[in-house]
């Protein structure tokens, strides 16, 4: 029962914290900053594939599968932002 409750306090506190990060941000900033993060969205999906291979308890391997997902469409999501911010950069042909 300590696992449970210590895997879902921590599951609660990083939705918690990861919120109040991306709601400070202004809208502004938030492709910069989203293009600079995909190496610690990376290191998410680490820690993610870790918690996911821990065989405590079913309620562990669960949070692990959900923490997997989520962290791969941040990091999916994070690269599509990106490449779409540098597409807006190319020059583009004049007309003839």
């Amino acid at each position: 029962m300590e696992i449970f409750v210590t895997a879902v306090t921590i599951f609660v506190l990083a939705i918690f914290v990861g919120f109040e990060i991306i709601t400070k941000i202004p809208p502004i900033l938030h492709t910069p900053l989203m293009s600079g993060s995909n190496a610690i969205s990376g290191i998410t999906l680490i820690g993610a594939l870790y918690a996911a291979g821990i065989e405590e308890s079913n309620i562990t391997k669960i949070l692990g599968l959900f923490s997997v997902i989520f962290a791969t469409i941040n990091v999916v999501g994070g690269f599509l932002v990106t490449h779409r911010m540098l597409g807006m950069f190319k020059k583009k042909d004049a007309p003839k």
